[in-house]
């Protein structure tokens, strides 16, 4: 039996920053009403037509992995890749990372579980690294969502909040089973799926935001729909279970914590789950200040950027988890 830890880390925005203050310009909102809300100040958004895509985020990231790894390429045994937003509707973006890299003829899995996805990817690579099948896994979250939001004030309940981004990681095998992944924990609940998705294109239909110029200029089936309310009441709910959960599993407390890295949903859940576990700010990583929801990709960057900043120390416990469309949520708890 073997362990799996996070060999490399990294991540990529694009440069293009969008304030709460640029989006007041084209929609009836305000700075403070977006912080009050969300706690966002702003966020990166891909400017059209420039390189950056879904897949070219992601590779951009994966390659500053790999280089914090130290691994060669060829030492890449696994992609998995975790997005809602990906260039084409099939096939999936993790086959092009595995040419763009020039990797051997490794498999590549690409992961749909949203807000979750990444906690979702790390699992899959702890799972085949357990069990002796693959020695290092390189996983992707990446999203570009600017390009498919209502970026009108019928929609700023949902366009303010998300902004574009990469994150990723290696994940090597290691023989000392103190340290490392420890455990992880996956759950959905479809029954409420509808309460955070897009519910276009259905079967039969087109695809691309852009042909809403050639239907009803009212239909919002293309653009991502939120029962805010409702979201954030399950969203906080199951966050606690499933960190209790991962804590249980271990035998540990929550002031055994170093640093929880929570998917970037939303400040305020943040905020409620912090006080919920009685941890102080030293304990809990935010950036969505910055960076807006960026999904999948949340946690990989901010966990990169933490790892940068010299806030994770070997030994530390580090816990993430997520919650998001689906419901899916999951927790991921690691000793550094």
């Amino acid at each position: 039996m073997y362990t799996s830890y996070f060999k490399g880390l990294g991540f990529y925005v694009p440069d293009n920053v969008v304030t709460n203050d640029d989006l007041s310009k084209i929609i009836d909102t305000s700075d403070e009403w977006i912080q009050e809300r969300t706690g966002i100040k702003e966020r990166r958004h891909v400017i059209p037509g420039s390189e950056d895509s879904t897949t070219s985020m992601g590779l951009k990231a994966a390659k500053i992995a790999l280089e914090n790894s130290g691994l060669d390429k060829d030492e890449i045994d696994l992609i998995v890749f975790a997005t809602l937003s990906p260039d084409m509707y099939f096939p999936g973006p993790g086959v092009y990372i595995q040419k763009e890299l020039g990797l051997r003829n490794v498999g590549a899995i690409d992961v749909r579980a949203q807000c979750s996805g990444f906690v979702y990817a790390t699992s899959i690579a702890d799972q085949f690294i357990k069990t002796g099948m693959y020695k290092n896994v390189l996983i992707i979250a990446s999203e570009l969502q600017s390009k498919g939001l209502d970026m009108t004030t019928r929609g700023r309940g949902i366009s303010v909040i998300f902004g574009d981004g990469a994150g990723a990681a290696i994940i090597g095998r290691s023989e000392d089973l103190n340290t490392g992944i420890l455990s992880s924990h996956l759950h959905s609940e479809g029954e409420h799926a509808e309460a955070l998705s897009m519910t276009a294109p259905g079967l039969g239909s087109r695809w691309v935001t852009d042909i809403l110029k050639d239907n009803d200029p009212e239909d919002i089936s293309y653009y991502p729909y939120m029962n805010g309310t409702f979201v954030f009441k399950n969203a906080v709910v199951r966050f606690a279970e499933v960190i209790n959960e991962g804590l249980k599993t271990n035998n540990l407390q929550a002031s055994d914590i170093d640093l929880l890295i929570p998917h970037q949903a939303n400040l305020r859940i943040a905020q409620f789950i912090q006080k919920k576990f009685r941890l102080s700010d030293d304990q809990v990583y935010n950036n969505i200040m910055y960076y807006g929801n960026t999904t999948a990709a949340s946690i990989p960057i901010a966990l990169a950027e933490a790892h940068q900043k010299g806030l994770i120390k070997k030994g530390d416990l580090v816990v993430l988890a997520a919650f998001g469309s689906g419901f899916t949520w999951g927790s991921v708890i690691i000793r550094w």
